[in-house]
């Protein structure tokens, strides 16, 4: 899969979760920065992200 389909594929996932406004993928760190008046749950995220075919390895708030 390509680096921007990856991109693409995660992003679109955490972005369908309630309370998410934007998300910002960067693909150097493997960060994700998530915003939006609800913060999604651990839970949530890595679910989102699972769907998405990749696995969410740590959070930093």
């Amino acid at each position: 899969m390509s680096r921007a389909r990856a991109i693409t594929a995660v992003a679109a996932a955490i972005a369908a979760l309630p309370g998410v406004e934007d998300v910002k993928v960067h693909l150097a760190t493997g960060e994700v920065d998530v915003h939006g008046p609800e913060q999604p749950t651990l839970a949530d995220l890595r679910a989102a992200v699972s769907r998405a075919s990749y696995e969410l390895m740590g959070v930093v708030r």
